[in-house]
C-alpha cells in the first residue's frame, strides 16, 4: 500500500494482518481528499484519525499539506505495526501516536492536548461494530470543521450538516459539517 499524493507520494506502508484491519483503499482516500481539498486548504489544519489501522489516512493528510496529524489506536500488535509506519515522519511532523480507545481517549482528554478542536475528523471503525453514532457523538464535540465517516450501513444522520455522501462498492463515505 502506498500514498497516493503529496510530498510524500509513493512512500510504502506496511498493511497490519487483514483479519484484524481493512485499509481504505486507494481510489477510497484519494477521492477523500480531493473532495477535502475542494472544500478546505490544508495548510495549519489539523487531521484525526479516530481509529488508524495501518495510519494510511493519517499519513495521507500529512503528505498532503495537513500541519498536525493525531492517530488513536486500540489493538497493540495493530499500533506496534503503525508505530513502525509513521516512524520516518515523526521528525520533520507534528504527528502523534496514541495507544487506546478512542471513545474513552476522547470523552477523558478535556485536560490534555487531544481534547483540541480538529478541523477534520475521520472515523472508520470496525464494520458493524455499533459504535458509529457513539464515535460521531464524542468526535461532534472535539471538531471544528468536517467529520468524515466511512461506513457499510446506513444509520440515522438526523439532525447532522451532510455535505456529500459517496458510494464506493459496499461501503458509503459522508461528509458532515460540524
Amino acid at each position: 500500500m502506498n500514498i497516493t499524493a503529496g510530498k510524500y507520494k509513493g512512500q510504502k506502508i506496511t498493511a497490519p494482518d487483514e483479519s484484524i484491519t481493512r485499509p481504505t483503499l486507494s481510489k477510497v482516500r484519494m477521492s477523500v481528499f480531493n473532495t477535502l481539498q475542494a472544500m478546505m486548504d490544508f495548510e495549519g489544519a489539523s487531521f484525526l484519525d479516530m481509529y488508524s489501522g495501518s495510519g494510511i489516512m493519517g499519513l495521507e493528510a500529512l503528505s498532503r499539506g495537513f500541519s498536525k496529524v493525531v492517530m488513536i489506536e486500540k489493538n497493540r500488535k495493530v499500533y506496534n505495526v503503525l508505530k513502525s509506519n509513521i516512524k520516518k515522519y515523526e521528525k520533520d511532523n507534528d504527528i502523534k501516536l496514541i495507544l487506546g480507545d478512542s471513545l474513552k481517549v476522547l470523552s477523558h482528554s478535556e485536560q490534555s492536548e487531544e481534547s483540541h478542536n480538529f478541523n477534520i475528523i475521520y472515523i472508520d471503525p470496525p464494520y458493524f461494530s455499533g459504535i458509529y453514532e457513539q464515535s460521531l457523538k464524542v468526535a461532534s464535540e472535539i471538531c471544528k470543521g468536517i467529520i468524515i465517516l466511512e461506513h457499510v450501513t446506513e444509520f440515522d444522520l438526523t439532525g447532522y450538516d451532510i455535505l456529500k455522501q459517496k458510494k464506493y462498492g459496499d461501503k458509503y463515505i459522508t461528509f458532515i459539517k460540524i
